[in-house]
């Protein structure tokens, strides 16, 4: 018999209460539905609205059930959705008195607040992974401060940088995420409990006191958005897809850096697999499929665009929809969060192949153009000049490193023998001194700020 039948000639369809049902997604709110009730009932009893002693059998139960659920003593089974399953179990333990659990509550601001309880978790628990990622690049970078590689635009190699500094470009980003997450969080702790189906309840409810047992610092201000509201899943999907792009570009950089046409990193067999076919193969199976599941995150955030964009106020069923994005986004973020962090120790940095790439390509270039710069030359006319020295350097099959003082002087008077110093690329990292830039003090100094960032986050 369900909850609901008392208006209902006719048992539900078969087939419709199968495609009703929402247990098999939602059952992963058992803890903070029983939470969330124990709240409720501590609070019915408080207020007078329930006698007192049955709020505490309420609320004896229901940590029972929590505690029988975890020890696995207690299938979680035969109900609507995991909210039915829990009162469904208290009344079977405690009688008439577990039918009174419900009093002043509906089960759609009853979802609304399971959904932000587990939320509030979830967020955390990311932050969380997210600062051990950054600590993990941040002991790669300081081991890294002098390993010279280039850097790159439009994938031409631009200016040479130290693989320390490009790590800790991602440091930079991954701390955004965690900044993002902890803003949604603010916005997720918020508690909606009290709105009822969409206009409160007549019941002398005190909503301050459920949310003080909860640990929120705010109730919702409106019963209507209390009971509809799903933004904050929306920005955690949101900030969950920005997670999965930064992951994204970074494996992308991985699989190319790990061919032989690169060379600059060699993928541990821990984390690789080989192929059916062609037995020399060792493949950056996890960093692609860091990649691909990219997708996935963004699937679920259209998920709940869309599903949120054509409905009128207040709750509709549609928002059931909401649960099983926002859990396949967590399963998915932590998954390859927990997986590349664990990989990038097993990263062999091929160092020598990355100097070497850092003195190819010309990338000394910038820094001749500012040599005439600081000579007294106007920028557009060192741009030009030393443009017509690569052009002469193409077409003679040498670097800026390789050529003589003599060279370098057919293009301008100004060059002096101080200009040989000038374009190792050595001396071309230790001079971008400026805030940001790649010179082993300023990266270093950066990454220790980035660990003590990382470190805040817990």
């Amino acid at each position: 018999m369900k909850m609901w039948a008392g208006r209902f000639k006719s048992a539900l369809n078969e087939q419709a209460d199968s495609f009703n049902r929402s247990l098999p997604i939602d059952k992963r709110l058992y803890k903070h539905d029983i939470m969330g009730s124990i709240a409720h009932a501590t609070m019915l009893g408080e207020c007078g609205i329930i006698p007192k002693d049955e709020a505490e059998s309420i609320c004896r139960a229901l940590s029972d059930i929590f505690y029988d659920i975890n020890g696995g003593k207690l299938k979680i089974a035969d109900a609507e959705d995991i909210h039915m399953f829990v009162e469904e179990e208290l009344t079977n333990r405690l009688g008439q008195v577990g039918k009174k659990l419900h009093t002043g509550r509906s089960r759609n601001d009853q979802v609304a607040l399971d959904i932000r309880l587990y939320m509030r978790d979830c967020v955390t628990e990311i932050i969380g992974l997210l600062s051990a990622l950054v600590s993990t690049l941040c002991d790669l970078a300081e081991t890294h401060a002098e390993t010279y590689m280039p850097a790159y635009t439009h994938m031409q190699k631009a200016q040479p940088t130290t693989l320390a500094h490009h790590l800790s470009a991602y440091c930079e980003m991954f701390l955004r995420d965690a900044d993002r997450l902890a803003d949604c969080r603010k916005r997720i702790n918020v508690m909606p409990l009290g709105s009822g189906a969409c206009t409160t309840t007549s019941y002398p409810l005190d909503r301050n006191r459920v949310a003080e047992l909860l640990d929120f610092p705010a109730v919702t201000q409106n019963s209507l958005d209390g009971v509809s509201d799903r933004d904050f899943a929306i920005e955690f999907v949101s900030d969950c897809s920005l997670i999965m792009m930064h992951l994204s570009r970074f494996n992308e950089e991985l699989i190319y850096w790990a061919t032989d046409e690169f060379g600059f990193v060699t993928l541990s067999d821990e984390f690789s697999t080989g192929s059916s076919i062609m037995p020399q193969k060792k493949n950056p199976d996890m960093n692609e499929l860091i990649r691909g599941k990219t997708g996935r995150v963004y699937g679920s955030l259209v998920t709940l665009l869309t599903v949120m964009k054509g409905l009128p106020l207040a709750y509709n069923k549609d928002m059931q929809e909401d649960k099983e994005a926002v859990f396949d986004c967590e399963d998915t973020v932590k998954a390859c969060l927990e997986i590349f962090t664990a990989l990038l120790p097993s990263l062999t940095f091929n160092t020598d192949i990355m100097q070497n790439g850092a003195s190819g390509g010309y990338t000394a270039a910038t820094d001749c153009a500012d040599y005439l710069v600081k000579k007294g030359m106007p920028f557009r006319d060192a741009h030009k000049t030393i443009g017509m020295l690569v052009r002469y350097c193409c077409d003679n099959e040498k670097s800026l490193e390789e050529l003589s003082i003599d060279e370098y002087k057919q293009f301008s008077d100004m060059f002096g023998s101080d200009i040989l110093q000038t374009v190792k690329i050595q001396n071309i990292v230790a001079a971008r001194k400026t805030a940001g830039g790649p010179s082993k003090r300023t990266v270093l100094a950066r990454v220790a700020k980035l660990k003590k960032l990382a470190e805040r986050l817990n």
